[in-house]
């Protein structure tokens, strides 16, 4: 399947799993997981993902009226929770990357640090999107569940700052280090991300299946 394929298939899962008005919160999570760890866990893909799920929220939401406020944010607050569990991921990665001095750089593990830092400023941004395709109820939906979400905070933000605290102690890797090419190194943590994910995604499923 073809990256443009699978984010167009992400898109319609979630606008249907938003239309149907059942277990939303759940539905739309499993789909965000899955979606995040068929590719790598990199910025690019976590973007992608996140606009793809928007977008079906955004389908779903449509010409619906008030009623539609508690769709949206089951919606977004499973987006919301997928990403937390995407930066909790990308942590165990980068800490197991700083334990092989010898393929990493202090680069490469600051720039996969950097991108955890940035989630939820992607999350926010893309939930805001939503509101320009929709229509003023639309519109008031999203800049009230925003704002409150600037407010109070967000899942991802919140596993964003466990993980800088979690991270902030790494042992600092020599400048000196010879390592692998930077672009080969980042693809090796992205991968690692995933396969993480794809573990925490699991445990989730095997949670909720014998509730």
């Amino acid at each position: 399947m073809t990256e443009s394929n699978q984010h167009e298939d992400v898109q319609e899962a979630v606008r249907d799993a938003v239309d149907s008005g059942s277990d939303i919160y759940q539905r739309v999570k499993d789909i965000t997981l899955k979606a995040l760890t068929e590719r790598q866990l990199d910025m690019e893909n976590i973007t992608k993902v996140a606009d793809a799920v928007a977008k079906g929220i955004g389908d779903a939401m449509g010409d619906r009226g008030e009623y539609s406020r508690e769709a949206f944010t089951q919606a977004v607050s499973a987006l919301d929770d997928a990403l937390a569990k995407a930066a909790e991921a990308s942590k165990l990665a980068i800490q197991e990357a700083a334990s092989k001095v010898s393929d990493y750089s202090q680069y490469d593990l600051n720039k996969a640090t950097d991108d955890i830092q940035r989630l939820e400023e992607l999350f926010l941004d893309t939930v805001k999107r939503i509101a320009k395709d929709g229509n003023q109820i639309v519109t008031d939906i999203v800049n009230d569940f925003s704002t409150h979400a600037r407010q109070s905070g967000t899942a991802v933000g919140e596993q964003a700052s466990i993980a800088m605290d979690a991270l902030k102690d790494l042992p600092k890797i020599s400048t000196g280090t010879l390592i692998s090419s930077t672009v080969a190194a980042t693809t090796a943590l992205a991968e690692i991300g995933s396969g993480i994910l794809a573990g925490i995604a699991e445990s989730l499923r095997s949670s909720q299946a014998k509730k």
